[in-house]
């Protein structure tokens, strides 16, 4: 068995860094909570990036409302390394799991054989892990992909959180796809992906290309039906959390709360809070610095998934040709892309994401639209320019683009695999980039508005504030909800 790591308080690094662990607890002893603590909250995030990141922030800010609760945080052995020096509260830990998965370098690889194994190989270890813990947890905060943990939880009359790290909009799509299938929608015929539907509950008409995994491959089948399986096991959980805000999101969590007896909380945005200025200092926060209000592109197509390496190519082309000033965040690639890009702007393998975003030069944000930065693009006011990959990507740019109205789509056609242009690209980001366009003056306008909506929720009083009080009372009370 691993270490447990009782975590302290280090600056934060790069990823690319390598962590220093401290102090190691032997996982082959029974694992004690002190006797002060109030509440012992265990949480098991999925092994991915968008997955342990906001569960982090889920964690860190229950902390905040009270500091007498231990957070114990599992995740692989291989995780801890990436994530073991990052700053936090002294009462939260590590807990380890040995690495009975495939490793996070090179999972988009065989992406299907990555999700099998995390279904199927992380229970026992983490079974090993729950009965060492005394007294047993308060409760599991788990993800809702790890079904799994439910079945352990209920077998020791543990509650269970079902935290859903994507949006409400996306769980009522996945839960309610079987209507596609039952009106003929499935597989999508590429031919009818502008084809809209509106029979899925909480969601306004959906073009027939922003479902995910919809084009009845073998893999995406798969995918399909490894995802599906965790969406049973929520009724069997004490509560549901959605890191999202009530008001961006209304018709879908209404809808869910009419269709689940078991509470419902958003407690969104669920974002990395601020906690270190060290890293100010660092170069590209000089550099923009020095550039005019509103004037920078932050390009940043996540850590995991990508497009096409000549897709890349001709995005590059055009935010060269575009003469627009950019920050561009692409893990591996760095020096081949400052060359094509051009001398305007940065490229760098990592920054600060939600730092970047609330500077005052950055005036648009090219975002895969994964949920995390979605949720961080929103709540720093900023515009989008939508290029989703997959899952649930293509519904979170519905969102932007159609529902909130803070983003324009890269992509208009449907198509799958369609090359965009560099020539198109750069006439795209030239209008987006342009404060004086009545459209872009409103889209502007809208952003700033959400942002203050966002800034309302997490305030006293507001809607996210007053879920997670509501959740924080339920676990600090030991009380199951009726």
């Amino acid at each position: 068995m691993g270490p447990l790591i009782i975590g302290v308080n280090i600056p934060q690094v790069p990823p690319n860094l390598q962590p220093q662990v401290h102090t190691l607890v032997s996982m082959d002893d029974p694992i004690e909570v002190p006797p002060t603590t109030a509440s012992h909250v265990v949480a098991m995030p999925y092994p991915g990036r968008g997955h342990v990141n906001p569960m982090m922030s889920l964690c860190k800010l229950l902390l905040s409302k009270n500091s007498d609760i231990l957070v114990t945080f599992v995740v692989t052995e291989e995780w801890l390394g990436f994530i073991g020096s990052d700053p936090k509260p002294d009462n939260i830990r590590f807990a380890t799991i040995p690495n009975v998965i495939p490793s996070e370098h090179g999972r988009a690889n065989d992406f299907v054989t990555f999700v099998e194994a995390v279904m199927t190989k992380m229970e026992a270890p983490f079974e090993d892990l729950l009965n060492r813990l005394l007294p047993p947890p308060t409760v599991i905060i788990y993800d809702t992909y790890l079904f799994w943990v439910v079945r352990l939880a209920n077998k020791r009359s543990i509650p269970v959180a079902s935290f859903w790290p994507m949006s409400a909009s996306f769980f009522a799509v996945l839960k309610h796809y079987h209507l596609l299938e039952q009106n003929g929608h499935y597989p999508v015929n590429v031919s009818d992906g502008e084809k809209r539907v509106d029979y899925i509950p909480g969601n306004s008409s959906i073009r027939l290309a922003d479902f995910p995994l919809n084009d009845g491959s073998w893999r995406n089948r798969r995918l399909l039906e490894l995802s599906l399986n965790a969406i049973p096991w929520m009724q069997k959980s004490q509560y549901l959390l959605f890191p999202s805000i009530y008001e961006l999101e209304p018709r879908a969590i209404d809808a869910l709360k009419s269709e689940f007896s078991i509470p419902i909380y958003t407690v969104g945005p669920a974002i990395p809070s601020f906690g270190n200025s060290l890293i100010d200092d660092i170069g590209y926060f000089q550099w923009l610095d020095n550039q005019p209000s509103g004037s920078v592109l932050y390009i940043s197509q996540g850590s995991f998934l990508s497009f096409s390496n000549e897709q890349i190519d001709e995005i590059a082309a055009g935010v060269r040709e575009s003469g627009v000033r950019f920050l561009w965040v692409q893990p591996g690639e760095s020096d081949k892309l400052k060359e094509m890009c051009g001398d305007r702007g940065l490229v760098l393998a990592w920054c600060d994401q939600l730092r970047v975003l609330q500077h005052h030069s950055i005036g648009g944000f090219w975002s895969h639209c994964g949920w995390n930065s979605t949720r961080e693009g929103v709540f720093s006011g900023v515009p989008f320019l939508a290029f989703p990959i997959l899952m649930d990507q293509p519904l979170n740019g519905k969102l932007i683009v159609e529902e909130w109205k803070v983003g324009w789509r890269v992509k208009k056609e449907v198509k799958k695999d369609t090359l965009i242009t560099k020539d198109e690209i750069a006439n795209l980001i030239k209008r987006f980039m342009h404060l004086g366009g009545d459209e872009v003056r409103d889209m502007r306008k809208r952003s700033r508005e959400l942002k203050q909506i966002c800034h309302r929720a997490i305030a006293s009083g507001g809607s996210s504030e007053s879920n997670i009080n509501a959740f924080l009372l339920h676990i600090l009370q030991g009380a199951k909800p009726h």
